[in-house]
């Protein structure tokens, strides 16, 4: 899998991840959606991925995802940001994936 990041996705990202405060993940959410077939994806800051994780490639970025989660995606997509909403854009060739995704801190916070 290949993302490609916009300027304006670059930019932002940068601003809410400062370089090594955490790895960006792509999952596709399916919590409360009553199974997992159905499901919203979403792009996440984690302190690190987890052990079976992929990584997907990318620049200035490369982020993390589950390999079971891969069937939800196509191998080249594209991560834009619209400042008029303040969201994030997953989209590719064929389809928008997400047009209002938002970058959540999973991040464990320090006591």
């Amino acid at each position: 899998m290949h993302i490609t990041f916009t300027d304006d996705a670059v930019q932002q990202i940068t601003h809410q991840l400062p370089a090594g405060s955490g790895e960006l993940k792509l999952v596709f959410d399916s919590e409360g959606c009553g199974c997992s077939a159905n499901g919203v994806p979403s792009l996440w800051i984690v302190d690190k991925p987890e052990e079976n994780d992929l990584r997907a490639g990318g620049s200035p970025f490369e982020l993390w995802y589950e390999k079971k989660q891969e069937v939800y995606f196509e191998d080249n997509m594209t991560l834009d940001y619209r400042s008029a909403n303040r969201s994030y854009v997953l989209k590719s060739n064929g389809q928008i994936y997400n047009s209002l995704m938002q970058l959540i801190d999973k991040r464990e916070k320090a006591n």
